[in-house]
């Protein structure tokens, strides 16, 4: 097949009678990496004007999947191989038959330009239009409203700083860009990866009307997640891979939350709750002293916040992105600068805009951002691990390391971080799940006495998720004090008995107990969304 035959094909109509015609097509795809085989996919179609959700825990075949597809890994010969877009068959090393074929991508680090214009950010690598020998600036701006319009963007100023949207907007503009026609192919299939693995609640909403939208408009979507709630809200097929192959296929509505679990893991997931009784009831009622203890707490974004923590209870901080919800707890470690108020452990008080101090005085802290700040990922996972107190390694002037691989492979097996080998290979070559129960891992090993986790399992698997929690639920009924800031509302559920709601730089509602439901919580952070005066609020101690 020539490249004509290809940039001649077009997209199938998903408004046709019956079912919609498949817009990709793979059979007997499979990849190996010298004897041990990662992917073999028997039989996958997405259709024109779906949403077709993919799912599998890290190391399950998703990424190599993608791989193949977007031209970077070669399948292995197989008789019977199919890599079909739009009904052309395709070679899968071929990346640009693929994208004539109307094979689109959007990868989860965007690949936008946040200083450049909207308009600039959509032209990458794409040439302007022109008018004679200059370009249109006119007709640039013109097709870029054509191509917001078709996200759900029609308000946006092409002309404006990208850096300047809000993180699903930006991801619209990334689509946007991906469905760009070009002379010589129309877009007919999107593939998402992962893209609200970093989005706050309310943006993962619009984001995925935009993408209703676009299904709506006849581009077949496989849409990458590890979040079962999107699955069930926009998907209308759903595939579950695990070691490599399709382990469960079929209409989404013949599958329940807890069969996809089932599915994804290979066995029952052991249930969660949160902690109950007086060990982990408000601090007051405790005969020993609270663990943390802040007053007055005023920093960038947050105002005279004040909240305690006794030993072996979990308090959960909630709010949406910028209400001070996921600024308080850097606050506390000292990372963001405190303008006033007190930060007290059981023996001292400390200083503010020192981490160092809060760490030795039991305080560790995990945050959000764990590639930029959480952990090294070029340097081995051994040396992440014992980065915090590696004084404890040397030996007159040396370091034993002996000792460090001994140390660290003890808690590569506590925490299940997969590959369990793995000390001495770069963090980075880890996957998102087993980076994050390293850095995880780093701070416990340390034995704190109060431990801060902002977004603990953003952006990883739920059997990742569920190893994480058990051990946050493990720590705490071993007198750990942990205060746990996230968007999720399923895991502030799941782990606290204490939830603290924020709005505009304020507490302004507490929940405990049995009030702390992922419905509850859902109604009153729209409740204190709504623009009341923080002084009118209900709010409990």
């Amino acid at each position: 097949m020539t490249d004509a035959d290809v940039a001649s094909s077009t997209v199938p109509s998903p408004k046709t009678a019956g079912v919609p015609a498949p817009a990709l097509e793979l059979h007997h795809v499979v990849k190996s990496f010298g004897s041990r085989t990662v992917l073999d996919v028997e039989a996958l179609d997405i259709r024109a004007g779906e949403v077709h959700a993919l799912l599998g825990q890290n190391g399950s075949g998703k990424s190599t999947l993608i791989k193949i597809l977007s031209g970077y890994h070669d399948p292995d010969p197989q008789p019977g191989m199919t890599v079909r877009v739009s009904g052309v068959d395709i070679s899968p090393n071929a990346g640009d038959m693929a994208r004539r074929a109307g094979l689109r991508f959007v990868h989860q680090d965007l690949g936008i330009v946040p200083a450049m214009s909207i308009v600039d950010n959509l032209y990458l690598g794409r040439a302007y239009p022109t008018r004679g020998l200059t370009v249109s600036t006119r007709s640039a701006r013109a097709n870029a409203r054509e191509a917001l319009a078709g996200v759900g963007l029609a308000s946006v100023d092409p002309d404006a700083r990208l850096g300047t949207l809000g993180p699903a907007e930006r991801t619209g503009v990334a689509i946007a860009r991906a469905l760009a026609t070009d002379s010589d192919s129309v877009p007919s299939v999107l593939v998402l990866d992962e893209p609200t693995a970093t989005l706050p609640a309310p943006e993962v909403d619009r984001l995925l009307g935009m993408l209703r939208g676009v299904a709506d408009a006849g581009v077949a979507v496989l849409y990458i997640t590890h979040h079962l709630d999107e699955v069930f809200s926009i998907a209308e097929r759903v595939t579950v891979l695990r070691d490599g192959r399709t382990v469960a296929s079929g209409p989404v509505t013949e599958f329940s939350r807890e069969e996809i679990i089932h599915h994804l893991v290979g066995s029952e997931l052991e249930e969660l709750h949160r902690p109950t009784g007086a060990a982990h009831s408000d601090g007051a009622a405790r005969d020993e002293d609270p663990a943390l203890v802040v007053e007055g707490l005023t920093a960038a974004r947050i105002h005279g916040v004040s909240f305690s923590i006794a030993p072996g209870e979990i308090v959960g901080f909630h709010g949406v992105s910028g209400s001070g919800r996921d600024s308080v707890l850097g606050a506390v470690f000292g990372a963001e600068h405190r303008v006033a108020g007190s930060v007290r452990t059981a023996e001292t008080e400390l200083v503010p805009d020192r981490p160092d101090l809060a760490i030795a005085n039991g305080i560790g802290f995990v945050p959000a951002d764990r590639k930029a700040r959480g952990g090294h990922l070029d340097l081995k996972v051994k040396e992440n691990l014992t980065l915090p107190g590696l004084g404890a390694f040397w030996r007159r002037g040396r370091l034993d390391a002996t000792a460090e691989l001994t140390e660290t492979r003890t808690w590569l097996r506590r925490l299940d971080v997969r590959p369990p080998s793995s000390a001495d290979l770069p963090l980075s070559s880890l996957s998102g799940g087993n980076q994050q129960k390293v850095v995880l891992a780093k701070w416990l090993r340390k034995g704190p006495r109060v431990l801060l986790l902002d977004e603990p399992t953003q952006g990883v698997d739920v059997g990742a998720k569920a190893a994480i929690h058990r051990t946050v639920l493990d720590a705490a009924a071993n007198g750990l004090a942990v205060a746990i800031a996230s968007s999720d509302h399923e895991e502030l559920a799941a782990l606290c008995s204490k939830v603290h709601v924020f709005q505009r730089g304020r507490i302004v509602d507490t929940l405990v107990a049995d009030e702390i439901t992922e419905a509850e919580l859902n109604r009153r952070l729209n409740h204190s969304g709504h623009g009341q005066s923080p002084t009118t609020e209900r709010t409990r101690p």
